[in-house]
């Protein structure tokens, strides 16, 4: 089993999403979908990742954001950070995949959400924050926006994203995408190989 700590607002979670699957096809192993909330892990573990931010015109930064256009282009995706909302308030995104992975009829489309989410924010630069876009994303992958909407304000579904939250970052999370196989933990799409790696060990 592979763990995959997630949230909807980093682009490298994108691209991890993307690369992620097909690679557990190829082990033929299964993926526990893990919705975190990032901001929360950045305001416990990882306050230091807002004053990198700060300056996008940095050498450090400029380089970034190349070496995310680098990885898209290999992963088939188009990406681009939208310059109105980032970083993006994903609690309500982020709630709404827990709330579907629960319900009967909308899990069936839950990695079209997922996927339909990433799409929205970094594709057409769209505010996932807003209960519109969020409303259209439902509509569009056949999951009852009603529904959707009081799913996501149910007090378990907004403790189980703290709780996942709050176990990630025990277990040694500093951002999204966090891999655990086992216990063993991988950050980042680019650690993918080593991912593969520790799962043909844990099965030798």
């Amino acid at each position: 089993m592979i763990e995959f700590f997630f949230d909807c607002s980093s682009p490298w979670t994108y691209l991890a999403f993307r690369n992620l699957q097909p690679l557990a096809a190829d082990l033929k192993e299964t993926i526990s979908w893990r919705p975190v909330l990032v901001g929360g892990i950045f305001n416990s573990v990882n306050k230091g990742i807002y004053a990198a931010r700060e300056d996008m015109s940095s050498p450090r930064n400029r380089y970034m954001l190349k070496d995310v256009q680098d990885h898209a282009r290999e992963a088939g995706l188009h990406i681009r950070f939208p310059p109105k909302v980032f970083p993006v308030n994903s609690v309500k995104a982020m709630r709404g995949c827990l709330w579907i992975a629960q319900d009967a009829q909308a899990k069936t489309h839950y990695l079209a959400f997922v996927e339909a989410t990433f799409a929205a924010y970094f594709g057409r630069e769209e505010d996932i924050s807003q209960d519109d876009v969020l409303a259209a994303i439902c509509r569009q992958v056949g999951i009852d926006a009603r529904a959707f909407s009081a799913g996501i304000a149910r007090p378990d579904i907004k403790e189980q994203l703290k709780a996942n939250t709050d176990e990630a970052i025990r277990r040694g999370a500093f951002g999204s995408p966090t891999f655990f196989v086992g216990e063993d933990m991988y950050f980042g799409n680019d650690r993918l190989p080593l991912l593969r790696s520790a799962v043909l060990r844990a099965r030798a």
